[in-house]
C-alpha cells in the first residue's frame, strides 16, 4: 500500500502498479533476512534488539501487530505506529492519537528509515518493517515471514506459550496461507485498483469464489486449518475486519458483506475476541487512510460514518467441530 517509491534513493510520487489489462501489479518485497532463535542467520532473537514499524491501517501490518500481542513480546520487540493517511511523502510519524512516532531513528517519514539500511534504495516503502537496532538496518519487510519469525524465533523471550504454527499442521498452514494470499489478501486490491472492467471482473469473481469456499470449509471445523488457531487464521483475519467497512465500498467488493456469510461472519467475531486482539484493531485508522490516501477511487477523500459493525456479539463457533 504505497503511494510512492524510492528510486536511486530519492523519493518519487507514483500511483499503484497495474500492467497493460489494467490488472493490479504487487511488486515483491526486498529486505528478506531472517531472525533465529540461535543466531545462525547472523540476526540472533535478542530482547530489545528488533524494533517493529507498522500502520494500524495496513493488513499486512496487522498481522504482526497481532503476533507481538499474543506471544506476549510487547517488552521484547518495540513498535512505532506511522500516521493513518498516506500524502506526498508517503507513510508519515506522527504524534495524533494512535500513532507511536520513531523513537529509534528519529525518521518523520518511512522512506527515510528504508535510506537508513540502503542509501541507494530502489522499490516500494511499505509496512511492516522489522529493524535491527544493532546493525541499524531492516531485517525483513515481508510480512509473512516477519509473523513466522515472532512466532518461531522468540519463544525464549515470550510470555505466553503460544504456537500457531504447530508441527503437525505445518504443511497445512503454508497451504492455506498460500491458498487464500491471491484470491482474498491480494484480491481486494485487485478488485479496487483495477483499471478495466475485465480485471475486475475477474479478480472480483475469484475474490467471492475464494470466500464461497472458507465458508464452506468453516461449516465443518472451527478454524482454517482444523480445530486451533494457526498463523492462517491470522492471515485470513486481517482482510475480513476491513472487509464491510473498506472494501464492500471503497474497492467494489460488494457481492454481498462478510456479515451475510454465516460462518464467516461467526468465525471473524471468535477471533477478534481471542483476547489481546481487539486492542490490534482500529478502524478509525483504517477507515481514515483507505478513504483518504487512494484518491484515484475515492476523490472526494470523504469517510463514511458507517457502518455499524458489532464484533464483540456473541457467535456460535464453539459448536463446530472437524470431521478429521
Amino acid at each position: 500500500m504505497s503511494l510512492g517509491i524510492l528510486k536511486d534513493g530519492k523519493w518519487v510520487s507514483q500511483r499503484e502498479q497495474e500492467d497493460s489489462q489494467g490488472k493490479f501489479i504487487r511488486p515483491s518485497t526486498t529486505f528478506r533476512h531472517h531472525i533465529t532463535a540461535d543466531g545462525s542467520s547472523g540476526f540472533k532473537a535478542e530482547p530489545g534488539r528488533y524494533h517493529l514499524y507498522i500502520s494500524w491501517a495496513c493488513p499486512w501490518a496487522n498481522r504482526t501487530a497481532i503476533l507481538r500481542e499474543l506471544k506476549g513480546l510487547q517488552d521484547v520487540i518495540g513498535i512505532s505506529v506511522v500516521a493513518p493517511e498516506m500524502r506526498d511523502n508517503g507513510w508519515e510519524f506522527s504524534d495524533e492519537p494512535g500513532c507511536i512516532p520513531d523513537t529509534i531513528n528519529s525518521t518523520q517519514y518511512l522512506w527515510q528509515l528504508y535510506l537508513k539500511a540502503d542509501s541507494n534504495y530502489t522499490g516500494r516503502v511499505t509496512v511492516p518493517v522489522l529493524w535491527d537496532t544493532q546493525n541499524s538496518t531492516i531485517v525483513n519487510n515481508e510480512s509473512r515471514e516477519i509473523i513466522r519469525m515472532l512466532d518461531t524465533e522468540f519463544d525464549t523471550f515470550a510470555r505466553h506459550d503460544i504456537n500457531f504454527y504447530p508441527e503437525h499442521l505445518q504443511k497445512a498452514v503454508d497451504e492455506t496461507i498460500d491458498a487464500i494470499y491471491q484470491p482474498i489478501n491480494n484480491g481486494v486490491y485487485r478488485a479496487g485498483f483495477a483499471t478495466t472492467q475485465s480485471a475486475y471482473d475477474e479478480a472480483v469473481t475469484e475474490l467471492f469464489d475464494a470466500l464461497d469456499h472458507w465458508e464452506n470449509v468453516l461449516g465443518k471445523q472451527r478454524y482454517l486449518c482444523g480445530e486451533q488457531i494457526t498463523e492462517a487464521d491470522w492471515c485470513m483475519f486481517t482482510t475480513l475486519f476491513r472487509f464491510d467497512a473498506v472494501y464492500y465500498v471503497h474497492f467494489k467488493c460488494n457481492l454481498r458483506r462478510i456479515t451475510e456469510f454465516h460462518n464467516l461472519w461467526n468465525y471473524l467475531k471468535d477471533l477478534y475476541q481471542q483476547p489481546g486482539v481487539k486492542e490490534t484493531c482500529n478502524l478509525d485508522h483504517i477507515k481514515r487512510h483507505y478513504y483518504k490516501s487512494h484518491p484515484k477511487v475515492n476523490p472526494t477523500r470523504i469517510v463514511p460514518k458507517g457502518p455499524i459493525i458489532d464484533f464483540d456479539a456473541p457467535h456460535d463457533r464453539m459448536t463446530v467441530t472437524s470431521d478429521q
